[in-house]
């Protein structure tokens, strides 16, 4: 009986080795990685045998748990849940597969034309190994060197694949490494998008020429359905694709195609070669020798594409911290679309603070000492935003413009949006009391307050993006920003309505605000 541990969502599967250490955590070179926040670089030790898991927790940040309690060190058993961080896995028993056999959907092969085995593709370079040598242990003497040199060549590609993390340069890599091992006319990559299609990456023939339609989807379809290695030593007549348009139209005689099957046993792609000018080309052994290959190429890209994600939720969330907090910075870059140009409606509270005289007291100060009171300045002004879980969208020469409700809005964004607003006040007093006593300039600012429906995403270009809210409930609470004398909050009636918990307010007279056809009520905070 193997182990194997299934996430509580059914998307991760791994097999559990027996008798050997396994390392858990959110590196891409751990033996199961687990790309989760709440999961540590090397979070657990594993030690499987054929009846139970050991679980050794190494330090992590967040904990290993067993059916709900966390612990150190532990027994885990059939049926039971182990949890690493927030993810969750059932430890569950799996029946050996067998080591060969012809897939249902493909039997219909006529006798002598095809070698179809149901490989196990597994992306583990050390069972690719072992596959190729038994594979090769039945051929006779004479082809001793040939084994020797094939599995030295697979050293050579695990060891140069092993150093690159360009996907890119990884795929042309994988096929000059394919050229220069096996005698094939094509070969090509394919890698599932998004949307779970095949997408050509690389495809050419072996005078170095792009195909634009090397791979026939009969076969790719097939070998990814049946998660299967295929040969076929007479394509054109090979019963189990149909009527093979595609097989006849590119002159395909002998093919080999092997789906690249990551850990968690999802097919990230396939693998194809193909001989254009005679049938009975390759052999089972070649079949073996090109399934091993896939093997280390899967793991490549499989790690090159985790590293692609880490290091772009790493700079997505860089970039949003600047805005947001931490907390919702990790929520926000680790979400899909994150970095997506474009955005849609949300329902936000907006305020906008601007320093009063600013440009007259710029010019009275010296340029490092303007720059040391701004700093300070800001610096007070953006936590105040930041503990009343606020978005810092920019900062407009003097002005802060901060919003709540987008991406995440809450019950009570206006609440809080009018709370960071009087906690700006009070600070700026601290400030100016601390700034009197050191006989340094003082601030003074006026504030304004809008709630209603804008346009929230992220705005420019795919090398910088920002994300922003626009719209007339932005404009109008700039308009308002303006309109405030120093130390005043001011507020239009769509905020007042949206407060659950209002403060003091004055009734301002009606004010007419540029892009308004009619006068606005306004609303005064009384501090």
């Amino acid at each position: 009986m193997r182990l194997k541990l299934t996430s509580a969502d059914n998307l991760q599967t791994f097999e559990l080795k027996v008798n050997v250490p396994m390392i858990v955590g959110r590196a891409p070179t751990s033996d199961i990685p687990v790309f989760d926040p709440t999961i540590s670089r090397r979070h657990a030790e594993l030690l499987a045998n054929e009846k139970a898991l050991q679980v050794k927790d190494l330090g992590s940040s967040n904990g290993t748990f067993l059916n709900g309690a966390r612990v150190e060190s532990t027994t885990v058993n059939v049926g039971d849940t182990v949890t690493f961080g927030k993810v969750a896995f059932k430890l569950q028993s799996t029946a050996p597969a067998p080591a060969a056999g012809i897939p249902a959907a493909l039997a219909n092969a006529p006798a002598g034309a095809t070698i179809v085995r149901q490989v196990p593709v597994r992306n583990t370079p050390g069972a690719a190994f072992a596959a190729i040598k038994s594979g090769e242990q039945a051929a006779v003497n004479s082809d001793y060197e040939k084994l020797v040199q094939k599995l030295g060549s697979l050293l050579e590609v695990a060891k140069d694949l092993g150093r690159q993390s360009d996907l890119d340069s990884m795929l042309d890599n994988i096929v000059k490494k394919a050229y220069d091992i096996l005698t094939v006319d094509r070969v090509a990559i394919q890698l599932m998008d998004d949307a779970g299609t095949l997408v050509t990456k690389i495809a050419r023939d072996k005078r170095g020429h792009e195909q634009q339609r090397a791979v026939p989807q009969s076969i790719a379809r097939a070998a990814v359905a049946e998660k299967s290695a295929i040969l076929s030593n007479d394509a054109g007549e090979d019963q189990r694709f149909g009527a093979g348009a595609s097989i006849l139209m590119q002159q395909v005689r002998s093919a080999i195609c092997v789906p690249l099957v990551s850990k968690e046993d999802r097919v990230l792609g396939i693998l194809y070669v193909d001989n254009v000018s005679s049938s009975h080309q390759f052999t089972e052994q070649d079949l073996d020798f090109v399934v091993a290959f896939s093997g280390i190429s899967a793991a490549a890209i499989e790690n090159s594409q985790a590293l692609q994600r880490i290091q772009k939720e790493t700079l997505a969330r860089s970039n949003f911290e600047r805005y947001f907090t931490p907390q919702l910075a990790q929520r926000i870059a680790s979400s899909e679309g994150a970095t997506r140009l474009g955005g849609d409606k949300r329902t936000i509270a907006v305020l906008f603070s601007d320093i009063r005289g600013f440009t007259a007291l710029s010019e009275t100060m010296p340029p490092a000492e303007m720059a040391s009171l701004l700093t300070e300045y800001f610096t007070e002004m953006v936590e105040s935003v930041f503990r009343n879980d606020g978005t810092l969208d920019k900062f407009i020469g003097d002005a802060v413009m901060a919003q709540w409700g987008a991406p995440i809005g809450t019950a009570d964004d206006a609440d809080k949006c009018m709370n960071a607003a009087i906690e700006m006040m009070r600070e700026l007093d601290k400030l100016n009391a601390k700034w009197r006593a050191e006989g340094r300039p003082e601030l003074q600012i006026g504030i304004g307050l809008n709630y209603g429906d804008a346009f929230a995403g992220n705005i420019g270009s795919e090398r910088r993006l920002e994300f922003t809210v626009i719209g007339d409930t932005v404009n109008t609470a700039s308009r308002l920003c303006s309109a405030a004398g120093p130390g005043e909050i001011l507020i239009s009636e769509e905020m007042r309505q949206a407060l659950a918990n209002r403060p003091a307010l004055a009734t301002c007279p009606p004010m007419e605000l540029k892009g308004k056809s009619q006068p606005v009520p306004v609303y005064r905070v009384v501090l």
